[in-house]
């Protein structure tokens, strides 16, 4: 992995390391944690603290995803760590991806432009929670066995989602490789926050992926400590590769206006019209629990608007 010097001995300089998997790019000391809380420095390299560590595991319908026009009416194995790279405030699995192991709560200084370096204590306090979460060890051959093993219950494979799979990308490597060798499916649940070259490593192995849409304007993806443009890269490069559908979800007063729709499902549609869109009510959650749920009526609205670009909109939680 890399590491940098900066001039303050050689002790210090050597224990120094630069996370690469998502643009935050967490500048870590020996021992500490990045934004994600679930990547640490190691002896100079910046190391998968959660690999093998599952929170959750469940068997789920695959529209729970939700995926509509990936393998309808199957069920699929799914599987979350702990750890997340951005500071959602409504987000509904906050027990498990907001958790933080050990000192990770504010150990990183960033090197990108929202990191925890450059974040207000506010928003420290919305990105992190001290909780230690709870978890077992599974390798990945015991998560590939149990996959093959739910086969005569109608299970596809394996869904990595409930935290942010990517900020443990090796583990998600790693198993999805055996799955397919057995094969089986595999299902990315993602926010898209994550370098191209960390999508390369995966890809291969990936047969479908939802990824959150947050909003599109820089500014909303800002408050939320993440960057529209690397979405954005991750959504072209992923749709070449394998089966996308993507989700908003709508925030009133956030991303809930139909200017802002029409602008990102006219993105959508120059990737290709065919991208599944799903447009999701917002309830009051984790730290969002100052307005009400989005007005049906408005998730419809917007769905309606993003139908003029994209042939395939749903609607989710209504």
């Amino acid at each position: 992995m890399n590491w940098e010097k900066h001039g303050k001995g050689a002790e210090e300089s050597v224990a120094m390391g630069v996370c690469p998997v998502c643009f935050h790019h967490c500048s870590l000391r020996e021992g500490q944690y990045g934004r994600c809380g679930a990547r640490k420095n190691v002896n100079g390299s910046i190391i998968c603290d959660n690999y093998g560590k599952v929170t959750a595991l469940a068997l789920d319908p695959i529209e729970k995803k939700p995926l509509r026009h990936f393998c309808p009416d199957s069920l699929i194995l799914s599987v979350g760590s702990y750890g997340y790279n951005l500071s959602c405030p409504f987000c509904q699995n906050y027990e498990i991806s907001m958790t933080r192991s050990e000192r990770a709560r504010t150990d990183a200084v960033s090197g990108g432009r929202t990191g925890p370096g450059n974040m207000k204590d506010k928003d420290n306090e919305a990105a992190a929670c001290t909780r230690q979460p709870d978890w077992r060890r599974m390798k990945p051959e015991e998560i590939a066995d149990l996959a093959e093993s739910g086969r005569g219950s109608g299970n596809i494979g394996v869904a990595f989602t409930y935290n942010e799979p990517l900020v443990g990308y090796e583990f998600v490597r790693d198993t999805a490789r055996l799955v397919h060798e057995r094969g089986m499916k595999n299902v990315l649940v993602t926010n898209g926050t994550a370098e191209l070259s960390v999508l390369e490593e995966i890809l291969p192995y990936i047969d479908a992926m939802n990824i959150d849409l947050k909003g599109f304007t820089e500014g909303y993806y800002r408050k939320l400590g993440g960057d529209l443009e690397t979405v954005r890269q991750f959504i072209r490069k992923a749709a070449r590769g394998c089966h996308v559908e993507l989700t908003t979800l709508i925030v009133p007063g956030e991303n809930d206006s139909v200017r802002e729709m029409e602008q990102e499902a006219e993105w959508i549609a120059s990737v290709s019209p065919d991208i599944v869109l799903h447009v999701t009510r917002f309830f009051p959650r984790y730290r969002m629990t100052d307005r009400e749920a989005t007005d049906v009526r408005a998730v419809y609205r917007l769905r309606d608007a993003a139908g003029k670009y994209l042939n395939y909109v749903y609607t989710g939680n209504c």
